[in-house]
């Protein structure tokens, strides 16, 4: 098999959806770069690892683009190794917005050309043995040597421990020798098959997102605990276009805050495996963002038997702390109450049911003086924004997306439990709206507020329903609420993406809070339909009060008059 070759700059494996003809279609490294334009999304096993893949690719890009600029040319302030193409020096001498200013101008260009420029192929070309599968240097792999070299002696490929199973490594089924995955896409021993081109998909996503059941580490002076991939550490949050070329335009982040301009960009690739883990030993966040995509949880060998059946050795390697990782642009960010340090946020099932919008503050800088962060690919998309010869037109809807692989809380496994995609869509002159005194970020913050002060007396509302009905009265009210909120989803993101900077603030929240208020009604005349004769005549308080569903209704209509203020309606 070792004589065998599939390489991704030349054979298909990236999944994509062709913009004109709606179509799925596998191309490779070349062929994506070369039409990223012509593609609509990436359309991978599972939006998760989409994104996972999305950052692979932007490290590809990030490590050309801080190198060459827009017309194939080295930057005058960067020394290139013209055999390597690798960055051997920049010059400090140089300004740092001399050399932000040049990165924006590159970006710029790319963007108003439409396409990736000649240099993006000459580097994949420069780096084929890097990306294929078998060989000296195996992609997102590392040889028999390497790894008995670091892993200890009764580990060795040779004893056959330390093995991940296929069906461990793919996310859709994420199987343990112990606990069957029942309604995996998979049944039986073909769930440890798979084809050469999914098993890349696989490796990219496996190393984001692994779990922590496999105990093979690599041998270090001080003891360490297997983590979690990175991608799993965070609440991942991303630009979104039209098309693929655009997605990954606005999220390559050039330049811009948190990024140390005098930084060379090292994907994992680009290092020799014990140079590599010898940096990884030293736990130090990476200062470049190339090396932090392309971030790996494990040292992964494979012995091939055939084709479709591949025997994979892992071994866990340190991981730097997350805690003021502010390198990291794709999350949002929480306060540690215990230390006052900012960590990645990070979703859990018990967050699953809450969208996006209700938590618009820690996507947006809504409140300077908050201390709340706003992500760094916010950050980058208003300097882009900011510029003078902007190419991101004010009418522009820009879309903030995030997918969320969420594990199942279990601190000795961390198996993924379920995946959450979600997106808000924004003009740009209303997410980075300039007009301060009638800022629209503050403004639609004010009217989540409402939204969720509304939420909490529907929530109230149906709490007194289920204690009048004599059930878990917390468990009826939080699947009420769920519902509520559910209806109120589409009509909120839809409200969001048509307002424009040149809309009346004050017209369009009434508009909104007319909505909210029907939406409401709506619901609470269903519970109404489904009332039964105790929910009429109803119970005594502890008070001695009678309760009942009207006297439940009267309490609500008071509270939400209070709380969505006068309204004008016509």
């Amino acid at each position: 098999m070792t004589s065998q070759s599939f390489n991704l700059t030349t054979d298909p494996w990236i999944k994509v959806i062709q913009t004109d003809t709606g179509r799925e279609k596998s191309v490779s490294l070349i062929e994506f770069f070369s039409h990223a334009q012509d593609y609509r999304q990436l359309a991978g096993e599972m939006r998760s690892q989409d994104l996972a893949i999305m950052r692979f690719l932007l490290a590809i890009l990030t490590t050309v683009y801080s190198r060459y600029n827009a017309g194939n040319m080295p930057y005058s302030w960067i020394t290139v190794d013209s055999d390597t193409m690798q960055a051997t020096d920049v010059d400090d001498d140089t300004d740092a917005e001399d050399i932000n200013e040049d990165l924006l101008d590159t970006w710029n260009q790319l963007y108003r050309a439409g396409k990736f420029s000649k240099i993006v192929t000459d580097y994949l070309k420069c780096y084929d043995n890097r990306f294929d599968m078998f060989g000296d240097h195996p992609f997102y792999q590392v040889t028999t040597a390497d790894y008995d070299a670091l892993v200890p002696s009764n580990k060795r490929v040779e004893k056959g421990k330390g093995q991940v199973l296929v069906k461990q490594l793919n996310r859709r089924i994420s199987e343990s020798g112990n606990t069957p995955s029942i309604f995996a896409p998979k049944t039986g021993e073909r769930k440890n098959s798979i084809d050469i081109d999914e098993l890349v998909r696989w490796l990219i996503s496996y190393q984001n997102f692994t779990g922590v059941t496999d105990k093979t580490k690599i041998e270090t002076k001080e003891k360490f605990s297997n983590s979690a991939g990175w991608l799993y550490r965070l609440n991942p949050v991303y630009a979104q276009g039209q098309t693929v070329f655009e997605t990954l335009m606005l999220n390559l982040k050039l330049g811009g805050e948190q990024v140390d301009p005098l930084a060379l960009q090292k994907p994992v690739w680009e290092y020799e495996i014990q140079d590599y883990i010898a940096v990884r030993k030293q736990q130090v966040v990476p200062d470049n963002l190339a090396e932090l995509y392309t971030t790996w949880s494990r040292i992964l060998h494979i012995e091939w038997q055939d084709n479709k059946h591949p025997l994979i050795f892992s071994a866990g390697i340190p991981i730097f702390e997350a805690t003021g990782a502010f390198i990291e642009p794709m999350t949002t960010w929480r306060v540690d109450k215990k230390t006052g340090e900012y960590r990645p946020a990070v979703k859990s099932l018990r967050s699953l049911s809450i969208s996006m919008w209700r938590n618009f503050g820690n996507y947006v800088d809504v409140h300077s003086n908050s201390g709340q962060l706003e992500p760094g690919i916010v950050s980058w998309l208003h300097d882009i924004k900011d510029q003078d010869t902007s190419v991101i037109a004010n009418d522009q809807l820009l879309t903030l997306a995030s997918t969320t692989l969420i594990s199942d809380g279990n601190a000795t496994s961390q198996a993924p439990a379920v995946e959450v995609a979600d997106d808000i869509r924004l003009q740009s002159d209303v997410l980075f709206d300039p007009e301060i005194a009638e800022y629209w970020p503050v403004r639609i913050e004010d009217a989540i507020d409402t939204t969720q002060m509304i939420g909490t007396d529907f929530y109230h509302f149906a709490s007194t329903i289920g204690q009048i009905r004599n059930v878990d009265a917390r468990s009826f009210a939080s699947n009420l609420s769920a519902s509520f909120y559910q209806k109120l989803n589409a009509p909120f993101k839809e409200w969001l993406s048509q307002l424009t900077g040149d809309d009346d603030r004050d017209q369009k929240i009434e508009q909104w809070k007319e909505q909210l208020e029907d939406i409401l009604n709506d619901t609470v005349r269903d519970v109404m339909k489904s009332s039964s004769p105790r929910d009429v005549s109803g119970i005594e308080d502890d008070k001695g009060r009678l309760l009942n569903i009207f006297t439940a209704r009267r309490r609500l209509n008071y509270n939400v008059r209070i709380h969505l203020g006068p309204q004008d309606k016509e």
